[in-house]
């Protein structure tokens, strides 16, 4: 029976050296793949082999042994080539850096204690959630808003070789510009030169951001307008807001045109006074007022004069 000796960190030297050379040195390999190593004896060597759960194997006359599985799915496989040697050090052993990985099932994002649209200048959560990947320690976890990264979760302390599901957090607080933006994560494992190229990534679903503020108005101060006999007068009360805002008016005067709902006034019989409009939705009421000043005969006659002195000149 071999006796194992604790040579796995032992150096691939030549000479009186424990000289197991492994082709390649570290192997990634998909779930259910298929995987080839080479072990090579680099002097003399009475026994060569692999000890391993599947596919052990060994050879007394050849300095190069194989270990071959047509399909893997061992989580815990830890394939270790073994020589017994003619010369000192007489036997030691090659422990293969072997990592089987598996994409996701699904990777999903949502948020958390929340259901609907967010309001702008709250704090949220967004829960990432990703179900049965491996190896997790080379699991990058990225957090998009937009095109634009904005969180990068590594799981490199954890160190377990089988399918586990894991989970990642982003918090937000959203602004009336980010209303429409899509969130969405994407899980990517980073295996290393050996593994495949670019890293394989699975994404999630975009996750839509409705994102609810109070009116807010182009122009929030009030407006002074003159109001000239027959000229025509536009009262802009026009405001954003999620959701999209009602309007309502009142005055200090009768308005002749009834007005329901619009954010314009456009009107050439509007009476000199205060008018008043609001605009609401489910957070907020805003409100703009528009002073209507009448213009003097004295003055539209002064106007008129200069127009007609410039004329005759």
């Amino acid at each position: 029976e071999r006796q194992c000796n604790n040579t796995s960190h032992l150096p691939q030297v030549s000479g009186e050296g424990c000289s197991l050379i492994l082709k390649p040195s570290r192997v990634v390999v998909g779930f259910g793949e298929s995987v080839s190593v080479s072990c090579e004896a680099a002097r003399p060597v009475r026994v060569l082999g692999w000890e391993s759960a599947i596919s052990a194997s060994h050879t007394q006359e050849d300095r190069s042994v194989q270990w071959k599985v047509d399909s893997l799915i061992d989580w815990i496989e830890e394939p270790i080539c073994y020589g017994v040697f003619f010369t000192a050090p007489k036997q030691c052993e090659e422990k293969l850096n072997l990592v089987l990985y598996k994409t996701p099932d699904s990777v999903s994002i949502r948020q958390v204690n929340h259901t609907g649209p967010m309001v702008a200048g709250k704090e949220y959560q967004l829960l990432c959630e990703v179900q049965n990947i491996a190896p997790v320690q080379y699991l990058s976890l990225r957090w998009y808003r937009g095109q634009t990264e904005v969180y990068n979760h590594s799981f490199s302390d954890l160190t377990s070789s089988s399918p586990v599901q894991v989970s990642s957090i982003l918090v937000i607080t959203p602004t009336k510009a980010e209303n429409g933006v899509q969130y969405k994560c994407v899980a990517e494992l980073e295996l290393g030169p050996e593994g495949p190229q670019p890293p394989p990534t699975v994404s999630s679903e975009p996750l839509n951001a409705s994102v609810y503020f109070p009116p807010t108005f182009l122009s929030p101060e009030p407006e002074i307008l003159d109001s000239i006999p027959g000229g025509e007068i536009i009262l802009n009360c026009t405001a954003t807001g999620n959701p999209t805002p009602i309007y309502s008016w009142q005055s200090s005067v009768p308005m002749q045109e009834r007005v329901e709902n619009e954010a314009t006034v456009t009107s050439s019989s509007l009476l000199p006074g205060t008018y008043t409009c609001t605009a609401s939705n489910t957070l907020e009421k805003k409100s703009k007022q528009f002073i209507v000043k009448a213009k003097t005969k004295e003055f539209i006659l002064k106007v008129t004069f200069i127009i007609s002195y410039i004329h005759f000149k």
